[in-house]
């Protein structure tokens, strides 16, 4: 096979393929066998017709043409790997000629292939770049950030005799209909206004009702068959209430965690705010870094390949190609595949190792993200084919921290910071999860399961 390689831009190769007529005689057999065993021909069991019968019978042509399409795939792989190009999206082949028609043995196949590739990156010496960062403080306000947090977890839901504001809890009943016929009925759904994590104007239509009003709204539903539809909703909020919180004081703080008093919970929340203003400092240090590689840098990007992220996400919110949405997050799917790009180049010229520890706190903070068991989420990446996505995905988020190691990260006051990124990488993971620790403590029975109902609630409406 000869394979000959013209770079048509930065992001795109033709490649021109001539297989002679001997590398395609296996397949050629394959074919015709394949055309017998489908065949039923009076006199012959299925799958014993002789070949000079079948090719009698089918013709030439057709069995030359079976073969090609048969032996493409690898005929095209073994010419990727000999022009070394890097393929990315689908390949645009074109058939010129095809051997052997007129029963002969003689001649090449030729095939044109028009193939996107990753652009070459030249990456630049990292111990020469420098970034700046604003530290993250620690002060009164992000203790009692924190504070108040605890306290939401214990506070209690009173109903009151008003109109729905922001931040309240409802408990609403909804009903979604197209076309004047009723696709779905939600009954006690329990919900935040202001969360806007159900329906495109929801929040909007339970602003101002009392328990037991009901208005409508038009909205696009997020899941089901009919996702992407937009359905009549009525919505009628059957209670309004909102969270009471506990006095911060000693009785709370034996309350909500192991210590005595609150002045030593709010020290504990203070450590705590320090483990995550250090935490911050690397993720800080890592999106500077990325921010400016991908600014300084010279990294082009297909436009299919552009283009067809952009498709998913619309299919993915229900929208169809071609939706107005699709121009607004253009730039922004740029942005990402070349930062993919730049990742993959730093995996290609440094030693960045994922090993278990990196794959399971990866997929823990995807299955809280899915709401799904880690094992459970993990069976169905694997049944779905897309675990080799996930890998490619945590070296990704690991190539960053290997060159970060290496370049210059001040503060706003031009001090330079140590972030520790020496230690080996399950420390380094460690040190990332604690910065979510929580204080010790725990939700009262009351508040947990109104939290967990309103979860179950929220996906149900959802769909």
């Amino acid at each position: 096979m000869k394979t000959e390689s013209e770079k048509l831009n930065p992001t795109r190769v033709k490649l021109t393929v001539e297989v002679p007529f001997d590398e395609l005689k296996p397949a050629v057999e394959a074919a015709t066998k394949k055309i017998a065993d489908q065949v039923q021909i009076p006199g012959f069991r299925k799958g014993k017709v002789p070949s000079r019968l079948v090719e009698q019978r089918f013709g030439r042509p057709a069995i030359m043409q079976e073969a090609v399409n048969d032996a493409m795939p690898d005929l095209y792989q073994k010419a990727a790997a000999e022009a070394e190009i890097k393929p990315v999206g689908r390949p645009e082949v074109e058939v010129n000629e095809i051997p052997g028609l007129d029963g002969s043995e003689e001649g090449n196949l030729v095939f044109v292939v028009e193939q996107d590739v990753r652009p070459e990156i030249d990456l630049p010496d990292f111990s020469a770049l420098e970034v700046e960062i604003e530290e993250p403080t620690v002060d009164d306000d992000a203790v009692e950030v924190r504070l108040t947090e605890l306290r939401e977890r214990f506070g209690t839901l009173v109903g009151v005799d008003r109109p729905a504001e922001n931040g309240d809890f409802v408990s609403l009943d909804l009903v979604a209909t197209i076309d004047d016929e009723e696709i779905e009925t939600v009954e006690g759904v329990s919900y935040q206004i202001g969360e806007g994590n159900m329906l495109e104007g929801l929040d909007e239509a339970l602003t101002g009702l009392s328990a037991e009003e009901t208005t409508t709204f038009t909205s696009k539903l997020a899941g089901g068959e009919h996702a992407g539809e937009e359905a009549q909703i009525k919505v009628t909020p059957q209670s309004v209430k909102v969270r009471e919180l506990p006095e911060a004081d000693d009785e709370f703080a034996e309350m909500a965690s192991e210590f005595d008093t609150i002045d030593e919970l709010k020290e504990d929340l203070r450590k705590q705010a320090a483990t995550d203003a250090e935490g911050n400092r690397v993720a800080l240090a890592r999106n500077a870094l990325l921010e400016k590689l991908l600014d300084e840098l010279e990294i082009p990007v297909p436009d299919q390949l552009v283009q067809d992220e952009i498709n998913t996400h619309l299919e993915n919110e229900g929208k169809e190609e071609g939706d107005p949405h699709g121009e607004e997050i253009r730039e922004d799917t740029a942005r990402a595949v070349r930062a993919q790009f730049l990742l993959d180049e730093i995996n290609a010229t440094r030693e960045v190792n994922v090993d278990q520890n990196d794959l399971m706190n990866y997929m823990s903070q995807l299955s809280q993200q899915y709401g799904v068991e880690p094992n459970q989420l993990m069976q169905m990446l694997a049944q779905s084919g897309q675990l080799e996505q996930i890998f490619a995905e945590v070296q990704r988020s690991k190539a960053l921290d290997v060159v970060l190691a290496d370049i210059t990260v001040k503060n706003t006051d031009g001090e330079v910071l140590e972030l520790g990124l020496d230690a080996p990488a399950d420390e380094e993971s460690g040190e990332d999860e604690s910065a979510e620790d929580e204080p010790a403590a725990e939700a009262s029975d009351d508040e947990a399961g109104d939290e967990s109902a309103a979860e179950e609630s929220e996906d149900s409406a959802a769909k």
